[in-house]
């Protein structure tokens, strides 16, 4: 359930590599943390290679997919991920200016 929110979360279309890594990287971690304490990595890899190989057209679901594998095929390695940058989101003042649509 998790792995398919995931994928539809990634798969938004075109965007520059930069962040589509980002989100990837969010998406491998989501993914991950829902996994089961006795679940089989390897096993659960591959599964979620299966699902996401049909939405690779997405960079972000294409970065999703690399992480994926970059985790199979080197799995003494530590992976590259990052939270995204902190940035303003327009707060008090940006909730104060939206209302509802009559």
């Amino acid at each position: 359930m998790i792995l398919e929110r995931t994928i539809l979360q990634l798969d938004i279309g075109p965007m520059p590599q930069k962040e589509a890594r980002q989100a990837a990287q969010l998406g491998y971690m989501q993914w991950l943390g829902s996994l089961p304490g006795h679940a089989d990595y390897r096993h659960a890899t591959r599964y979620a290679l299966m699902k996401a190989k049909p939405f690779c057209e997405s960079p972000a679901v294409a970065e999703f997919c690399k992480l994926l594998q970059e985790s199979l095929d080197n799995p003494l390695q530590p992976l590259t991920l990052c939270l995204p940058r902190r940035k303003r989101r327009g707060g008090a003042d940006g909730r104060r200016t939206w209302r509802m649509p009559l």
